[in-house]
């Protein structure tokens, strides 16, 4: 069977979660697997999902309420063994050095915008060793 990636997008507006599904697409690049999606709209359910394992990249929304993506991927990379590469989405560009503070493997600045995105997905895609599905 074909491997696929699993990836987990956090935010608590479903609007923004919707808009990272439609930028990766099936696949965000020809070279790497097709990707499912697993969404959370709250903190302690990202933590449920990763304790669970098969997350390949990690979607953390930095503006998501009550606690951001950016403070959480801090708290990731500290309690998660072996913690799946993070991509963070950024409000500003201007916040980039908050995104290096949270020990983000990547950032892009939202509105999700569907190359940028796609490009950064697939590259930490790139990196992992996929399960077959």
């Amino acid at each position: 069977m074909q491997p696929t990636a699993t990836v987990l997008v956090y935010s608590d507006d479903s609007t923004t979660r919707a808009q990272v599904r439609l930028a990766a697409g099936r696949r965000p690049a020809p070279d790497v697997p097709p990707v499912r999606f697993v969404e959370c709209a709250t903190p302690p359910a990202v933590v449920e999902e990763l304790d669970k394992g098969g997350i390949d990249v990690v979607v953390l929304d930095g503006e998501a309420v009550p606690m951001g993506g950016m403070g959480l991927c801090r708290q990731l990379k500290d309690e998660i063994f072996e913690c799946p590469p993070v991509l963070l989405l950024m409000g500003r560009p201007q916040d980039a050095w908050l995104a290096t503070w949270s020990r983000a493997d990547a950032a892009v600045t939202l509105p999700v915008e569907p190359v940028e995105f796609a490009s950064a997905l697939a590259s930490l895609l790139r990196g992992r060793k996929l399960q077959s599905a």
